[in-house]
């Protein structure tokens, strides 16, 4: 393989499109894209910046001429396109959750470090800037031993009973909807940010709409699962609310909905140390909050201030703005290095995290299933090479 990685792209929805732009400002050639049709595959192409469609995803992931596939498609196909990429010799980054249950996460996991390839997932929250430096104040002890952890990601995207995505069934997102989508994302964040780990839980579960009525369900072979009203049943939550121990004797909880009105992505936390709170919110990801007992401060976003941690992920001077596709462009970015390397760069998240989730959102639903609380394990798994 040369210097020049050759990415391609299965799955052209909204974030398709982001893996493809990321993936050429790191120097890739996009060399090809799969959509849900061989039709819309053709269509793609010039969307996402691609030399050519691929009739199917299954093609793409075994083509010759692709070093690392980028798997941006419905859930339920994560496990056997990633599979089949790493048997075919691929890099693979794909989308969270990495599988539907953990035992699959489990598989990818050891496969890839089988394989000897990069496996990474994009819990690209963590390349903010200033969620560097906040884990980088509790690392060198400035925050003290932690004690509360707490916060919410709240959307409204489903908000309505005619708002519907494939993610609402069951077979073709998994179990957990709300949880799994963007759940997974603050524990890790969080997890990532306070070194901590979540050992046991206790989960409730809710289902504003039982039935929806919608048009953007994705048809499989044994038809859309709307009735003759031109309703379907949903079994997935649309918001959950967990309460939580870590390994380090913190405790803590956390708000997940799609379902709160005017809440677009707000993905916010709290992390409450012996010296010091510190509080971040990726809708407003240009301050971190300090708050200590005699005064509360505002940290911008300013590499002439910041730790070298932090400064690294900030190419522009303060008072710039960076966002989400900035975090995006240095995900992808860490992972190349890594593949071109062989050393992950830190905090560049992998399967492992990938599977870390999943057993955190297994936790939820058990618990929302029993009234119990859960034990979660913290066993380090296989590590998947870079």
């Amino acid at each position: 393989m040369g210097t020049e990685l050759r990415a391609a792209i299965a799955g052209a929805g909204f974030i398709g499109g982001v893996h493809a732009r990321s993936a050429r400002l790191a120097g890739a050639r996009v060399v090809g894209v799969a959509a849900s049709t061989p039709e819309r595959s053709v269509a793609a192409t010039a969307a996402l910046g691609a030399e050519r469609a691929f009739a199917t995803a299954e093609e793409l992931v075994e083509a010759d001429d692709v070093d690392v596939v980028h798997i941006c498609t419905p859930n339920y196909l994560h496990v056997p396109l990633a599979e089949a990429a790493l048997r075919a010799g691929k890099h693979v980054i794909c989308e969270k959750p990495l599988a539907l249950d953990a035992a699959g996460a489990q598989g990818l996991l050891e496969l890839a470090a089988q394989r000897d390839r990069l496996a990474a997932v994009p819990f690209v929250y963590r390349f903010y800037p200033l969620v560097r430096e906040a884990r980088e104040r509790v690392r060198d002890g400035r925050t003290g031993p932690l004690r509360l952890i707490h916060g919410s990601y709240l959307q409204d995207w489903l908000l309505h009973a005619e708002d519907d995505n494939w993610r609402v069934e069951q077979r073709l997102g998994g179990a957990s909807r709300a949880f799994a989508d963007i759940g997974s994302h603050w524990c890790d964040l969080i997890e990532f940010v306070s070194g901590h780990r979540i050992v046991r839980l206790a989960g409730r579960t809710t289902t504003a709409h039982p039935e929806r009525r919608g048009g953007a369900a994705v048809a499989t072979d044994d038809g859309d699962g709307f009735d003759s009203r031109g309703l379907r049943p949903v079994e997935t939550e649309d918001a959950a609310l967990v309460l939580f121990e870590t390994d380090l004797g913190a405790v803590g909880t956390v708000v997940i909905s799609q379902v709160s009105p005017g809440r677009k992505n707000r993905l916010w936390f709290e992390l409450d140390g012996a010296e010091e709170a510190l509080v971040f919110d990726q809708e407003n990801p240009e301050t971190l909050w300090c708050g200590r007992r005699e005064a509360a401060t505002v940290i911008p976003r300013d590499p002439a201030w910041l730790s070298p941690a932090a400064a690294r992920h900030t190419p522009l001077p303060g008072g710039h703005p960076q966002g989400y596709g900035d975090c995006f462009d240095d995900f992808v970015a860490d992972a190349y290095e890594a593949i071109h390397t062989g050393a992950a760069p830190d905090g560049l998240p992998g399967f492992a995290d990938g599977y870390r989730a999943t057993l955190i959102t297994e936790a939820v639903l058990a618990s929302a299933r029993t009234g119990k609380w859960v034990e979660v394990s913290t066993d380090a798994p296989v590590e998947a090479a870079t």
